[in-house]
């Protein structure tokens, strides 16, 4: 039998068991960000999908607004699972140049996956953001969250993008990560949360009870819900 996975948790919260549902990681996560609580240069951004449902408790916890960021991993063909990179809102492409070398992928391959997964990407603008202001996150306090740090492709390609527009400061906050992969992290954003870190990981589910996945319709229902700052619709600043 394998040995159980040994874990840490960042500060003095949360029992040593898998989290029942994403909604549950993000009130956890949220009192490891009690800190930008209520503040109005403030925004959480959830990456979709299982991404926005952590973010949806992290901004109603903490009453600020809700919105969402694009991004795409680009799987590895035949390994889709196997991140090379990721792709996000804003023409930004982050590439694993090492992992590439070493599987012997063609530029051809590489633009395939990458023509799919803008479409996707594009796709995902229209049913996420619709009529959405456009996001303006100059000089904003940006926490970006997800489900789960498992290679960070997702993650580093967003952080990247929203480097782009200029934000007072870029904050990452995930329940769980390999604690390699939060250290990483601390050379790009200004502040790094990771609920609990995790040796190994193994796999992101692995640490949710429920961990289904999450539908277009969830994603924007919860995207529609009041802003959790009251100021009604989340949307752009």
């Amino acid at each position: 039998m394998a040995p159980s996975p040994r874990w840490t948790e960042t500060q003095e919260v949360a029992s040593p068991r898998p989290f029942h549902d994403r909604f549950e990681a993000g009130r956890v996560l949220a009192t490891r960000l009690s800190a930008y609580a209520n503040r109005r240069d403030a925004i959480v951004l959830g990456l979709p999908r299982g991404g926005v449902a952590v973010a949806y408790e992290v901004a109603r916890a903490l009453h600020l607004p809700l919105d969402v960021f694009i991004v795409r991993k680009l799987g590895v063909p035949g390994q889709e699972e196997l991140a090379m990179g990721a792709i996000a809102s804003g023409g930004v492409r982050v590439l694993n140049q090492v992992m590439i070398r070493e599987l012997g992928l063609s530029q051809a391959e590489i633009d395939e996956v990458i023509r799919r997964e803008e479409q996707e990407l594009h796709r995902r603008e229209q049913q996420f953001r619709g009529q959405r202001p456009t996001l303006n996150l100059k000089g904003k306090v940006v926490i970006l969250v997800d489900d789960g740090l498992a290679t960070g492709a997702t993650m580093w390609a967003a952080i990247t993008a929203v480097r782009q527009q200029q934000p007072a400061k870029v904050v990452m906050a995930v329940p769980v990560a390999a604690p390699s992969e939060c250290d990483a992290f601390r050379q790009i954003a200004d502040d790094v949360v990771c609920a609990i870190t995790a040796e190994p990981l193994h796999a992101v589910g692995l640490w949710y009870q429920d961990f289904a996945q999450m539908t277009d319709e969830e994603v924007r229902a919860l995207l529609r819900s009041p802003s959790p700052s009251g100021g009604g619709q989340s949307g752009g600043l």
